[in-house]
This record gives C-alpha cells, structure tokens and sequence, in this order.
C-alpha cells in the first residue's frame, strides 16, 4: 500500500509541535510495497533522492557506517536524472530533459564508475537558424553558414568578432549588453535575443549578465559542446539503475518515495539532516515570497518506421517565431536502436517542477534572507542546486556533496603528517597558519588537493602568498603539503620554507 500520512500544517521554524495519538498512530501504521516502515531514528536524514542526496546517502552508510533515511517526494529516485525505457519504442529516454555528464574532475569521474560503466560520449548541438542547421555554440562554420562568408582560421575569426562587438564605456549590467559585447548586434539578434526570451520569460535586458556570459563562442571550427572538459560519458544502462546501484543495495540505506519529508518530521529522530529541496519551501511558514524558478514542459512524439526525426540528439530553435526552445531525440544517445524514433519538444515556462533560478536582483536579495535562516537552523544542512538557489552542472553537484560530507568525516579531524623534512604541521578542520619563518617563501605552481583517499588536480590554480597569517580551507592545506612532498623528492627547496615550522589548529 502507498505510504499516507496526516496532512497537518507544520511550522519549521518551531522547536516544539504538538502531535496527535492519532498521527502517532497513523506513522506506525505505514508501509510501503516493500513492507518496509520508517524507523524511529536515523543517523542520517536526507530530503531529496537526486545527485546530492544520493551521494551524502552513500558516503554516509559506505565510509562512516551510518545509518541512513531519504525521503523523496516523487515516486522515483535519481531527481531529474531519471531515465526510463519508452514502451512503444524500445529508447531509453530522460523524464526531465537530456542529462549530458562532462567534468574534468578525476576525483568526480572515479566515484561515478564505483556504480555503473560508462559509454564515452561527446555531445554535439545545432541551431535551427534561418532555415539552416548551423553549429552551437557559435563557431567559424556558424558564422560562414549564416553570413555567407569564408573565414578560414582563428584569426580571421577574432577580427571578425573584434568588428562586430558593441564597446561599451563600462563592464555590461545585464544579458543584452553582455551578449552583444561578445557576439555584436547581428547574432545577438539571430541566436541570443529570441532564445533568451523563450528559456526565461524576460528579454535579455532584463536579466542579469551572468546568463548569457555562460554561453560560449568559439575561434576555431570545434563543434563539441564541452570541448574543455576531459570526461564526457553516458551511463551504459541509464541514470536510473546508476543511481539504484549507489543507493538502493545498501543495507543501511532506506528509501521511502511518495514521501514528504513535512509529514514525518515530528516522528523520526535524526542526528544530522540534509535538505536537498528548495529552500522557499523549507521557511513557507514565514510566509515570505517563493523564489522564482523556470521550469520546463516536454511534449512527447512517437514517428513509428521512423529512422531520425532530426540529424542530431539536440536542434536548438532560437527564433522567435517558434515557441519551444529545442527539440531532443534520444535514439541518438549511445546509438540506440529501434525501428521508431521518439522526441520531446521542451517548453520553457514559469511554474511547475524548479528547474533554473530566475537570476534577478529581486530573487538573489530574497535568497539571502533565506540563507540567513538556514545558517541559523541547527542540525540541518541545505545542499545542491534547490537548497541553495544556485544552478549545478552534475558533476558540480556530486563534488559539492563529497566535499559536504567530508566536514563530517574523521578524515577532517587532526591529524599529524609526517614527512623526510625539517618541517612539521598539525592538520585540524580549518584555522590560522602560524609559522616560525623570519622569511617565509612563495608557494607557485600547479597544485594537487589530497583528501579523503583521493588525489585530484584543481588545474590553474597557483599558489602565490606568504604562508603567515593567511586562513585555508584543509583542501588547500594538504594541497600545501603534497607540493611539499613533490618539489622536495625533486632536490633540496630553493626558498627557506624547509626551515619553517607551520602549526595548524
């Protein structure tokens, strides 16, 4: 039997609640298909079953032994991950729009293979543009096919973009100028404007620059859609079963779906508990505005003895005279293979399931007072894209969890690194660097983080500070002292760092 509960209000902000003999009652009573109940304590609480929940979920129960509760509103798991095989057509396909992974995060792209293999995949997409399917993002076969011209290198693409570019007398203040001081007035027009207007309800003017300062626009004739990132897969049998893989096996690990987690708050007890859902939501009793979110709407087509609808997985379609923003075909992904076809035409629209966080200086004040509450709230933690009112890439979302649950691990407790120097450090959570150097060096140079039985690289990022007097985040300190341990098993150190003593506590 489904689970049901009593529907009563509940104020979150209330250390107290009064509940019934009769909503005692109806909470020990409930089971699901499983016959599995909710117990009465937990280690470990989770609101939500996507990335960032699932993952905390795992690392909990599989690192720390804890036990662990997720409740999901929804009847699946996996957030908007989730993926299902049509039955008319035999395609596997997303509920929730294409989910393209990518990262250049070695830790990320280790942990996501502990749960399903994956198929190596680079993900291409064109733009329906004046009757022509030309390359997005732009590039120099964009710009020759909608301006019938022959640029032929990267050069001529500079000079063209430098000529086409609006110079303003001051860094861009929203959307519009932003795009039209990367692309010019010509192409702002053909891709950015009507796009824009279509995937948020507003003009780019009216947006702030940041939206349209993601878009990228490339020199050469690259036509990948991330073409920086190292890793770009799909999971081999599909979101779904990777996420089953990570949480639904695991002994200390129960999952109850079409489960809210206000209606059994008052009846579990849980030692730490992480929400994933939005924020607004968590404090609706203040009764403060709800933040503004674009969702989405995808109409489904099934073209039977049909080979491809369209040439590739994803066409944008920019113009104004269309109102859907792209139309997606998954028989592409991972070449599947079916006599039928199926697409979905995606709609931008406001209200429904939160997808994108309406960037204005209206919702990013309101956040803030949110996140005011939410600091103060003890023993709950809000983590990922709805809690914080910030859009995640995937891979963005898994790190953001890892990183989340190392502040609970015994890993991030202190602990004494020993080295064949001079130096000593006493490791703790976070704090002051003190150091004994009259002259404390430099630190340069491409770093490596360690943490948590992982080794990943930051690329780029470089050290150049005095050690003293500085606060780090732990990640930095051992990023600190693994280029201590390289540049020192390479020769004597050209600075006098290995005369310093750092204490960290």
């Amino acid at each position: 039997t489904m689970i049901m509960f009593s529907h009563r209000m509940f104020d979150p902000l209330l250390k107290e609640t009064n509940r019934s003999v009769e909503d005692d009652k109806l909470f020990q009573t409930q089971t699901q298909s499983s016959n599995k109940q909710i117990k009465k304590h937990y280690d470990i609480c989770i609101v939500g079953a996507g990335l960032s929940g699932s993952v905390l979920a795992e690392q909990f129960a599989s690192s720390l032994h804890k036990s662990v509760l997720i409740v999901e509103k929804r009847n699946h798991i996996g957030g908007n991950c989730h993926d299902y095989i049509d039955p008319q057509t035999g395609i596997r396909v997303n509920q929730y729009g294409a989910h393209l992974f990518h990262t250049n995060s070695k830790r990320v792209w280790d942990y996501i293979h502990r749960f399903s293999e994956w198929t190596d995949y680079e993900h291409r997409v064109l733009g329906f543009v004046k009757g022509k399917h030309v390359p997005i993002p732009v590039n120099i076969d964009t710009i020759n096919q909608l301006f019938d011209l022959n640029i032929k290198d990267s050069k001529e693409m500079d000079q063209w973009l430098e000529h086409e570019q609006v110079k303003y007398d001051h860094e861009p203040i929203n959307s519009e100028e932003m795009a039209m001081s990367r692309v010019g007035k010509r192409l702002y027009e053909l891709i950015f404007k009507g796009y824009t207007f279509k995937q948020w309800g507003r003009y780019p003017a009216e947006l702030g620059p940041e939206v349209t300062s993601r878009i990228p626009v490339r020199n050469d004739r690259d036509d990948r859609y991330f073409p920086n990132d190292i890793y770009q897969a799909l999971p081999s049998e599909g979101y779904t079963k990777f996420f089953e893989n990570m949480i639904l096996n695991h002994h200390l690990i129960d999952v109850f779906t079409e489960t809210d987690y206000f209606d059994i708050k008052d009846h579990v007890q849980c030692g730490q508990t992480f929400y994933t859902g939005p924020i607004d939501s968590y404090y609706a009793a203040t009764g403060w505005p709800k933040l503004e979110y674009r969702s989405l709407n995808f109409e489904q087509q099934v073209a039977l003895n049909t080979e491809y609808f369209q040439p590739i997985s994803v066409v944008n379609h920019p113009s104004p005279e269309t109102n859907f923003t792209r139309i997606v075909e998954y028989k592409h992904f991972l070449n599947q293979k079916s006599p039928h076809t199926i697409y979905f035409i995606e709609t931008s629209k406001s209200g429904g399931e939160p997808y994108y966080p309406v960037p204005n200086k209206r919702n990013k004040d309101l956040y803030k007072k949110y996140q005011a509450l939410a600091e103060k709230e003890a023993g709950v933690h809000f983590v990922g894209r709805l809690a914080n009112y910030k859009y995640f890439n995937m891979d963005e979302a898994i790190l953001n969890a890892l990183k989340t649950f190392e502040k609970f691990s015994p890993d991030h407790n202190a602990e004494i690194v020993s080295m064949q120097m001079t130096d000593s450090y006493k490791v703790d959570k976070q704090g002051k660097i003190e150091s004994t150097c009259e002259e404390p060096g430099l630190l340069k140079g491409k770093v490596h983080f360690v943490f948590g039985g992982y080794k990943y690289e930051e690329a780029g990022l470089i050290f150049d500070d005095a050690l003293s007097n500085y606060l780090w985040d732990l990640e930095v300190i051992n990023a600190i002292i693994f280029w201590y341990r390289r540049e020192s098993s390479q020769g004597p150190l050209k600075t006098k760092q290995r005369k310093c003593e750092i204490t960290i506590h």
